[in-house]
C-alpha cells in the first residue's frame, strides 16, 4: 500500500521512498525512513496536503508526495500473522499490540528487501546476456542491436534480497526520437526502478556514456557495469574505475556477461546503494554544460521548482534540460501547468540568446557539452594503448571479405544455400527415424485398441495430425542452430549493412533489415523488433513487408513438398522460396514507399566486432525454439487435429467407401465450397482445407493434411520413393507437381498466422492497416500462386 491512502488515525510501516533523487532525499531528511512507524493524524478540508506523525512529531505532505511511500498497514500485519510461518512462531503469551508491531516490522523488512533492477544500456552492450545470466533466463542473445523488443522481467534470489530484474530494450539515449526511447524512459520515469543498472561497453566507452549523462541528469540511483571489461584488456587499454565512478557519481563494477565474471560484485553494489549503506560509494553530481547554458537551465528549472506536482514527480533540472531541447514528450508533459506560458516564454527568449552567443541552437550545445564532460573524465581515467603501426583486427580482415562489394551477395546467398542443404540434408536422417517410430506407434496403438471412433481419433487423428509436424522438428532445430550463429557472430549485422543501400531505394534503410531476417525465425517478434526504426513511416513499411518472410512454421511444408516433388535440389527449390520472399517484399515496399512517404534516415547500426559464439548459448537459443515447437505441437496442434478428424468423421455414412465419407464430412464440405476459387491454381479441396487451417497457426497445414490422408484409408507407401514420409507420398500421388509449386508459393505469401495479424494490430495501433495488411498478402499470393501454376504447366504437363 501507499502512504496516501491510509485514513485518518491509521498508523503504518514504511517500506520504501520512492522517487527521484532530491525529492527522495528531501522526504528522508523530514523523517520517512525504512522501518519506521507512521500515522495520520488529519486531513485538509479538501483532502490535501495530509498531517503525519513520525518520531515523535508532526509533519505535513502533499498527497502527491505521499504518493511516493510504501509502507505496510496494520491489516497487512493482521492477514501475515495468520499466513507466515516465521510470525506464527511467535511466543503465545506476546500482547495483541507487542504482536502487531513485531508483524509490522517483519514485513516491512521482507517488501524492504525486495528490489526491482532496471538494465539500460546501448544496443549490443550484452543487457540481455547480463540479464540471462543474473536471473537464470533464456532470453535470446544476439551480437546485433535490436534484440529486446519488450522489457523483460526475471526473478532471482540474491543472498537476502528477492531482486527482479528488467531488461529494456537497447537505446542509444533517452530523447523521444524513437519508440524505443520513449519506452525506455517511460520506464524509468513511470515505473522508477529502486536502483538501475546502467550496462556500458568497455570496447567503446565513450559512446556509451552518452546515455550515463543522461540518466545523471535524472537524478536516479545507478550502479554501472562496465561489461565486455575482458576486450579492454586484451586490448591493452587502462582505465581507472575507481576515479571514473567519482567523476560519474556512481560505482563502476567491470564484468563480463558472458561467463559471468563481476556479477556477484555488480549486485553487492546494487544492494549498498539500494541500502545506502555506504555514503562514499555515490555522489549525485550535475554535468556543467557551460556557464551560458547552465544559466538557460536554471532560468528553465526556477519556474518548474514552482509547480509542486512538477516537483514530486521528476527531477526539475532534468525536465529544463529536455524542454531547452524541445523534447516533444516533454512538452506534451508540460503543456497543461499554470506555469506554461512563462515556461515557453522562458525558453524562446533563451534560445535565441544561445543561438547568439554561442552561433548554435540549443540542443546542439547540449550534446556537445555532454560529450565534452564525457572525454574530460576519459581523459583523467582512460589510457588506450599505442601500437607502433595500428594492425589490423581479425575483424577488419573477415570484414573485408564479407561486406566487399563483389563478394558481399555471393556470400550471403551462398550462406542461405548452405543453411538450407543442411536443413535438408542433415536433417533427412532424424526425419526418417521420427517418421518410422510416427508409423510404428500408430500401428501398435492400433493393434491394441478395438475398431471404432475411439481407435480412428488416436490414430488417425492424433498420432497422424501431431506425427506428420513432429518429423519436422530437427529441420527446425537445424535452421535456429545456423540463424543463432549468424546472429551471435556479428553477421547478421553486416548482412543489414550489406543491403543498405538496396534498402534506400525502396524507401527503407539497412535497419529494416534486421527484423526482416528475424522474420525467418518468427514474424511476431519481428514485428515487435520494428521498434527500433526511429521513423514511423518507414516501420509502417518495414512491418508491412515483413509476413513475406518465410517463418518457421512454414518450413515443415517447404520441406515437405520440396523433399516429395524437387528430391534432387530441395535446397535449391527452398533457397528460391526465401528468395521470392524477399523479392516480393521489396516490390511490395516499393509500391507502399509511394503511399506511405518514407524520412531520409541516416543509416546508424553499428557493426560490432565479431564474436565466436558460445556453445552453450546457441544450443539454448536452438533448444528454446525446438520447445516452443514441442509445445505448440502439444497443444494447438492437437488440439487442431482432434477438431480436424470430428469434421471429417461426422456425420456419419456407414455404408459408403472411406473417400466418399470424408468428401461428404462437415470438413469435405466446407473444402469443396472453396474449391473453386482455388481451382485455377490446381489445388484439391484437402490443399484448400490445409491452407484454411494455417490462417491459425502455418503448422496446423502439414497436421491437417496430415489427418485427412490419413482419414481417406488409401495406402501410399509404395507410391513415393524410399527416403519419402507418409504424408509425401500421399501428395505425390493426388498433386501434380506444378500444383505443388504454387501451393508453396501460395503457403509464402498469404494471410500471416493470427499471432502476426494481432502483432501487426498492435504494433500500428490500427485495425485497418493489419485487415488490409491480410488482404493485400491473400491477393498476392493467389496472382503468384497462379503464374507459378501456369509456368509450372510448361515444365511438368500433367
Amino acid at each position: 500500500m501507499i502512504l496516501s491512502e491510509l485514513q485518518t488515525g491509521e498508523k503504518a510501516v514504511i517500506v520504501r521512498v520512492n522517487g527521484h533523487g532530491s525529492f527522495r532525499k528531501r522526504l528522508i531528511e523530514m523523517g520517512f525512513i525504512t522501518g519506521k512507524e507512521v500515522r495520520v493524524v488529519l486531513n485538509a478540508p479538501l483532502k490535501d496536503p495530509i498531517e503525519y506523525e513520525i518520531i515523535g512529531y508532526k509533519v505535513s505532505l502533499r498527497r502527491e508526495e505521499a504518493r511516493q511511500i510504501e509502507v505496510v498497514t496494520e491489516q497487512e500485519a493482521r492477514e501475515a500473522l495468520v499466513s507466515d510461518e516465521h510470525l506464527q512462531a511467535l511466543p503465545g503469551d506476546l500482547a495483541e499490540k507487542e504482536r502487531l508491531d513485531k508483524a509490522l516490522a517483519h514485513v516491512a523488512e521482507e517488501r524492504h528487501h525486495n528490489i526491482r533492477v532496471a538494465l539500460v544500456g546501448n544496443p549490443n552492450c550484452g543487457k540481455t546476456s547480463l540479464f540471462n545470466i543474473a536471473s537464470g533466463s533464456h532470453e535470446h542473445v544476439g551480437n546485433y542491436s535490436g534484440v529486446t523488443v519488450d522489457a523483460k522481467e526475471g526473478h532471482f534470489k540474491y543472498k537476502d534480497y528477492e531482486i527482479t530484474l528488467v531488461d529494456l530494450p537497447g537505446t542509444y539515449s533517452l530523447s523521444a526520437y524513437s519508440p524505443e526511447e520513449l519506452y525506455v524512459r517511460k520506464n524509468l520515469l513511470d515505473a522508477m526502478p529502486d536502483v538501475v543498472v546502467n550496462v556500458v561497453d568497455a570496447s567503446n566507452i565513450e559512446r556509451n556514456l552518452y546515455l550515463t549523462t543522461q540518466l545523471i541528469d535524472m537524478n536516479l540511483r545507478v550502479v554501472m557495469a562496465l561489461n565486455m571489461y575482458d576486450e579492454l584488456q586484451h586490448k591493452g587499454d587502462k582505465l581507472d574505475t575507481k576515479q571514473l565512478g567519482y567523476l560519474l557519481g556512481m560505482p563502476v563494477c567491470p564484468t563480463v556477461s558472458r561467463d559471468g565474471q563481476g556479477i556477484p560484485e555488480l549486485f553487492d553494489t546494487v544492494i549498498k546503494i539500494y541500502e545506502q549503506s555506504d555514503p562514499h560509494l555515490a555522489r549525485h553530481i550535475h554535468i556543467n554544460h557551460g556557464a551560458e547554458l547552465e544559466k538557460s537551465i536554471k532560468r528553465l528549472q526556477m519556474i518548474l521548482y514552482g509547480n509542486e506536482d512538477i516537483r514530486s514527480q521528476y527531477s526539475t533540472r532534468y525536465l529544463a534540460i529536455k524542454y531547452l531541447e524541445t523534447d516533444k514528450d516533454v512538452e506534451k508533459t508540460l503543456s497543461g501547468i499554470p506555469e506554461i506560458k512563462a515556461l515557453q516564454q522562458a525558453r524562446t527568449e533563451e534560445e535565441n540568446r544561445i543561438r547568439e552567443l554561442l552561433d548554435t541552437s540549443a540542443e546542439s550545445a547540449i550534446v556537445d557539452a555532454k560529450y565534452a564532460f564525457i572525454q574530460g573524465a576519459l581523459a583523467e581515467t582512460y589510457e588506450k594503448y599505442q601500437e607502433e603501426r595500428p594492425r589490423r583486427t581479425l575483424t577488419d580482415k573477415i570484414d573485408a571479405i564479407v561486406t566487399n562489394q563483389w563478394a558481399a551477395f555471393p556470400i550471403f546467398i551462398l550462406l542461405l544455400w548452405f543453411i538450407f542443404w543442411a536443413t535438408f540434408t542433415i536433417g533427412q536422417y532424424p526425419m526418417d527415424w521420427i517418421d518410422a517410430l510416427v508409423a510404428w506407434t500408430g500401428e501398435k496403438v492400433g493393434a491394441l485398441m478395438a475398431d471404432g471412433w475411439l481407435k480412428d481419433l488416436v490414430v488417425d487423428g492424433i498420432i497422424a495430425g501431431v506425427g506428420s509436424v513432429l518429423v519436422f522438428l530437427p529441420n527446425i532445430m537445424i535452421l535456429y542452430f545456423f540463424i543463432s550463429i549468424m546472429e551471435d557472430s556479428g553477421y547478421m549485422a553486416r548482412a543489414a549493412f550489406i543491403v543498405d543501400k538496396l534498402m534506400h531505394r525502396i524507401g527503407l534503410h539497412g535497419k529494416s533489415f534486421i527484423p526482416m531476417v528475424m522474420g525467418f525465425g518468427c514474424n511476431v517478434p519481428a514485428i515487435m523488433a520494428t521498434r527500433s526504426i526511429e521513423s514511423r513511416k518507414s516501420r509502417l513499411v518495414t512491418i508491412a513487408i515483413i509476413p513475406f518472410m518465410s517463418c518457421a512454421g512454414r518450413l515443415p511444408i517447404f520441406v515437405l513438398f520440396a523433399g516429395a516433388f524437387f528430391p534432387s535440389s530441395p535446397a535449391t527449390a527452398l533457397l528460391g522460396i526465401y528468395l521470392l520472399g524477399i523479392v516480393l517484399a521489396i516490390l511490395s515496399a516499393l509500391v507502399l514507399s509511394k503511399f506511405v512517404k518514407d524520412d531520409d534516415l541516416p543509416f546508424v547500426m553499428e557493426l560490432p566486432p565479431y564474436r565466436i559464439p558460445t556453445a552453450k548459448a546457441t544450443w539454448r537459443h536452438t533448444w528454446e525454439k525446438g520447445k516452443q515447437y514441442l509445445e505448440k505441437m502439444a497443444t494447438t496442434i492437437l488440439l487442431f487435429s482432434i477438431a480436424i478428424w470430428f469434421l471429417g468423421y461426422f456425420p456419419r455414412h456407414e455404408d459408403a467407401s472411406t473417400g466418399y465419407q470424408q468428401e461428404h464430412s462437415y470438413i469435405g464440405m466446407l473444402g469443396k465450397a472453396i474449391e473453386p476459387v482455388n481451382e485455377p491454381l490446381g489445388f484439391n479441396w484437402k490443399m484448400d482445407v490445409g491452407l484454411l487451417a494455417g490462417v491459425g497457426a502455418k503448422e496446423l497445414v502439414i497436421s491437417t493434411m496430415g489427418v485427412m490422408y490419413a482419414q481417406d484409408g488409401e495406402e501410399y507407401e509404395g507410391l513415393g520413393s524410399e527416403e519419402d514420409t507418409q504424408l509425401q507420398a500421399a501428395l505425390k500421388s493426388t498433386v501434380p507437381t506444378a500444383a505443388a509449386l504454387a501451393f508453396m508459393v501460395f503457403v509464402l505469401l498469404y494471410f500471416p498466422c493470427i499471432a502476426t495479424f494481432v502483432a501487426i494490430k498492435n504494433e500500428t495501433h490500427s485495425w485497418w492497416w493489419a485487415i488490409l495488411l491480410a488482404l493485400y498478402t491473400i491477393l498476392i499470393a493467389w496472382v503468384c500462386a497462379f503464374a507459378a501454376f501456369r509456368i509450372g504447366l510448361l515444365i511438368w504437363p500433367i
